[in-house]
């Protein structure tokens, strides 16, 4: 068995520094590596949470890791205490609203932000379902 120690999706996308700034800005993000024309790992100080953006087209890396990654189907799902605070500040931030905060049937309350890279991103909280 390979055993790890930590996961973090690597996405591809342009302007790392403005994907850097958001990170940091909204979500408390820490950039533990930065280099704008290579690569931008952040870790959150107060959970562990990591995500990776890679630049398109860089030369150490194979052709299948080249492309800006498409944004469509994917979601990057960060947990919060309370979704609906997180609601409203994202309000106030005027940041860009991908979806409405709503509540599902499964026990989450949720509302998805759009990214400066495409990416949507999905502030959750999860319910204490009682019951089946």
């Amino acid at each position: 068995m390979i055993e790890i120690e930590a996961m973090f999706p690597v996405m591809v996308a342009p302007n790392l520094e403005v994907v850097k700034q958001y990170y940091e800005t909204i979500f408390g993000f820490n950039a533990v590596f930065y280099d704008p024309d290579f690569y931008l790992h952040l870790v959150s100080p107060n959970t562990g949470a990591q995500l990776g953006f890679l630049v398109p087209n860089h030369s150490s890396q194979p052709e299948f890791l080249q492309e800006i990654m498409s944004a469509k189907g994917y979601v990057i799902s960060l947990e919060v205490k309370d979704a609906a605070i997180a609601y409203e500040e994202a309000k106030n931030l005027k940041l860009n609203i991908a979806m409405e905060i709503k509540e599902e049937a499964w026990g989450q309350v949720h509302f998805m932000l759009q990214d400066p890279a495409g990416f949507r991103v999905d502030v959750v909280q999860h319910l204490e379902v009682t019951g089946n």
